[in-house]
């Protein structure tokens, strides 16, 4: 038997719930499984830059799979952004750092800018490997990231609590949920906790068609409605967010009392769901039998519930947004919840 594999691992970008899970299952199956050695970096690409590591032993995993957040820490440091002449400095450090640790791979965990950085390191010559996780479930190639259902029962539990305090004062309320460019967490969480208006960036909207749609239920005396709007649905410049924008129109056009809440970085927060620590797991485990079988410059996915991989090379820049045909959305429609336009029958 030749000399055990050393593998670096690292976390980018922002933190979600599963991230602990993950790391956990590459360290443990590397471990345990294959006898290798396995290498903690810290602060994402920040730290392979810094070179700043510290080996993960079986004693540093045990406990974290429950544990919110990451225990490698994070940043969004992108070492191929251009910033001046000394820009490429940061690619050939990685490089010359990934040499002088031993590594003979590279496990990255983030979100589309993780992957992409991933497949430029793998482009430079780096064995790499990638593990998509992310809220908004918009990383390219994958039915699901982890991170993605956590965030969901968060804003669910918190659409529930909006329902009894709609229905009370008889308002409208209007929730945010995070996702800058995809409405994967807004469709899902306004499917699962009751919403009767639905915004997300893919699909365009009319306010004076939701108006009407509000109004249209007040008529048939339906005391209060519940409007879900991703952040990123586009909205005139100057405007604070969209759960301003849209509950300031609301208001406007119905004279019903309209309230909004923002969720932020609650949905980001907290222990992960027992979904996305099997996820999360299965990720991390897959991940290490990639390395040992030497298949790299590969990302980890889920698809059609079983866990598989794809070139790095076919992620690498692009996000996945919702269709708009999505059976989802249909599904919406068909049960009377506004999207955006059209909303009467």
């Amino acid at each position: 038997m030749g000399k055990p594999k050393r593998i670096g691992i690292l976390t980018a970008g922002g933190d979600c719930p599963g991230i602990n899970a993950a790391i956990r299952g590459v360290g443990k199956t590397a471990i345990v499984r294959h006898g290798m050695e396995v290498i903690g970096i810290s602060s994402g690409f920040s730290g392979l830059i810094a070179k700043d590591v510290a080996p993960l032993t079986e004693a540093t995993l045990s406990g974290i799979l429950t544990l919110g957040g990451t225990i490698l820490g994070t940043s969004r440091e992108k070492p191929f952004k251009k910033k001046g002449d000394k820009s490429q400095d940061k690619p050939k450090l990685i490089k010359k750092h990934y040499k002088e640790l031993g590594l003979d791979c590279l496990v990255c965990i983030g979100g589309n800018g993780t992957q992409k950085t991933a497949y430029n390191l793998s482009e430079l010559g780096l064995n790499v490997i990638g593990i998509p996780k992310t809220i908004d479930n918009d990383v390219y190639g994958t039915d699901f990231s982890f991170g993605f259902d956590s965030a969901l029962v968060i804003a669910t539990d918190a659409m529930d609590r909006l329902h009894t305090t709609a229905n009370s004062h008889k308002r409208i309320m209007v929730i945010e949920i995070m996702g800058h460019h995809t409405g994967w967490l807004t469709l899902y969480a306004g499917m699962a906790g009751g919403g009767d208006v639905i915004l997300i960036p893919e699909l365009e909207y009319n306010v004076k068609d939701v108006n009407k749609y509000l109004l249209d239920r007040a008529y048939k005396k339906k005391p209060y409605s519940i409007v879900v709007v991703a952040e990123g649905i586009q909205k005139p410049e100057g405007e604070n967010s969209a759960a301003d924008y849209v509950a300031k129109m609301i208001e406007q056009g119905t004279h019903i009392e309209t309230r909004k809440t923002v969720l932020g970085y609650l949905q980001r927060g907290g222990s992960p769901s027992a979904n996305d620590r099997i996820l999360a797991t299965r990720f991390g485990s897959y991940a290490v039998d990639l390395i040992a079988r030497d298949e790299y410059g590969k990302m980890v996915i889920n698809k059609n519930g079983e866990t598989d991989c794809i070139s790095l090379s076919e992620v690498a820049g692009k996000t996945r947004v919702v269709p708009k045909d999505h059976s989802l959305i249909k599904k919406a429609r068909s049960l009377d919840i506004c999207m955006g336009k059209d909303c009467l029958f």
